[in-house]
This record gives C-alpha cells, sequence and structure tokens, in this order.
C-alpha cells in the first residue's frame, strides 16, 4: 500500500464531473478518481476546514465511530474494476480491526475529518498508469481550486430548506 494524499478536487472538462486527484507523498504518483458532485462538496468542506452548525453524514459517521470507543486507522482503495473503485475504511473497536466497504470518496471525505492515512494498493496504481497509457488526457485548469472554494463561500445555510 502506498500513503497518498488529497492534492485537491479539480472538474473534468469534458463531462463537468467532479475528480479528486491523490498523489503519493513523493509526488511521483497521480491517481484521478471521478466522483460526484456531493462528495466533492463533503471533500472540499474538510480540505478548508469548513464546519457547520449541525453535522453532515461523515462528521456523524465520525462522531459515532468516536462514540463507540473506537478510531479510523486509515482508508485503503483497494481496487479498480470495471471504471469503478472500491475502498475499505479501517476502524479499530475493542482491540480488533474492522474493515467496512466503502466507496473511495466517502472513505476519503471521512479520512480527511479523522486525520487518517490514505493508502492505495499498488495494483491499482499499476493498473491506472498502464490505462493512462492508451487514454486521452484529461486537462485540469489551475482555477478548478479556486472554482471549489468560491462555490464554498456562496454556500448559505439560510437558503436550505432544511436547517442543518
Amino acid at each position: 500500500m502506498i500513503e497518498m494524499k488529497v492534492f485537491g478536487l479539480a472538474l473534468d472538462e469534458e463531462s463537468q464531473v467532479p475528480v479528486l486527484i491523490l498523489k503519493d507523498l513523493q509526488e511521483k504518483a497521480v491517481l484521478p478518481i471521478w466522483i460526484g458532485a456531493m462528495e466533492a462538496m463533503a471533500i472540499s468542506l474538510a480540505l478548508n476546514d469548513v464546519s457547520l452548525p449541525r453535522p453532515m453524514t461523515h462528521d456523524l459517521l465520525l462522531n459515532m465511530i468516536h462514540k463507540l470507543d473506537a478510531h479510523v486507522v486509515a482508508v485503503h482503495v483497494t481496487e479498480l474494476t470495471e471504471g469503478t473503485y472500491y475502498a475499505d475504511i479501517e476502524v479499530e473497536v475493542e482491540g480488533g480491526i474492522r474493515r467496512i466497504d466503502s466507496r473511495p470518496s466517502d472513505a476519503i471525505a471521512l479520512a480527511l475529518r479523522a486525520k487518517a492515512p490514505i493508502l492505495v494498493s499498488e495494483p491499482v496504481l499499476d493498473q491506472v498508469a498502464n490505462e493512462s497509457k492508451d487514454a486521452t488526457v484529461v486537462a485540469f485548469s489551475s482555477d478548478d481550486t479556486d472554482k471549489w472554494t468560491e462555490l464554498l463561500e456562496k454556500f448559505d445555510l439560510t437558503d436550505t430548506k432544511y436547517k442543518m
């Protein structure tokens, strides 16, 4: 397993879908993961240290883990099959380790909140590297981070139908 960090969020210029960009700690390997808009927002909130008056889903999950006297050890991106990434959340509870199946975007949103390492299996990185040799390159503009920050700045809790 290779430890990686969240390098940032970008938008796929062709599809306008958010892309989570992971880089290894030496910044030699890059792993782009296409994710949903809500998951991108959850990750962006954690990256920008935004706290809301009420817990969002990932905050709730982390609170539950802590209330059960457990903690998030790490998250693992374990597999890439037919374009879909798979991940596990590794939780230590009652002296034992439990692995919980998760979408990578949710696992990473949780890892950021828990300050837990993000680990990616070497076969996944190898597979992405081999497939990217034959694929077209997705261009990311340098303004993508600014787009997410701008979106967060426009987010107004009073505009929502239900209070958080």
